[in-house]
């Protein structure tokens, strides 16, 4: 006779908490980079003295939906700020048992949020 083993899925995933806020941050921040490829990229990197040119290819596919990608990237942004807000708030009542997300994690997410947000910015006032 064969054993059935039951494997208890009421239990996210260490990760899975962080998925949600890691994904919409990296969305978001796609979003932003298409949106300030065309003008503030540019302007920024020819300041730093860094090549621009592979940035044509990008700004002139994102140029005729800049619109919706401006949309995209703040409702991304303000969905992955959100529930990074929740991690961290849940994230002192963390016990043994529960399951966290880890500060690595936090902090990378924030950091994509800050660069996304920089770039949507950028992107919006120098168009």
């Amino acid at each position: 006779m064969s054993q059935v083993s039951h494997v208890d899925t009421s239990t996210p995933a260490p990760l899975s908490k962080a998925s949600g806020s890691a994904f919409l941050t990296l969305g978001g921040l796609a979003a932003a980079f298409g949106v300030a490829a065309c003008c503030a990229l540019p302007l920024l990197m020819i300041s730093l003295g860094l090549g621009t040119a592979w940035l044509g290819g990008i700004a002139s596919l994102t140029a005729p939906i800049r619109s919706l990608l401006l949309i995209f990237a703040a409702l991304s942004l303000t969905g992955g700020a959100l529930l990074l807000w929740r991690q961290q708030r849940h994230a002192a009542t963390c016990g043994p048992n529960g399951v966290c997300t880890p500060p690595a994690v936090r902090l990378l997410t924030l950091i994509g949020l800050i660069v996304g947000v920089a770039l949507l910015v950028a992107g919006y006032l120098y168009a």
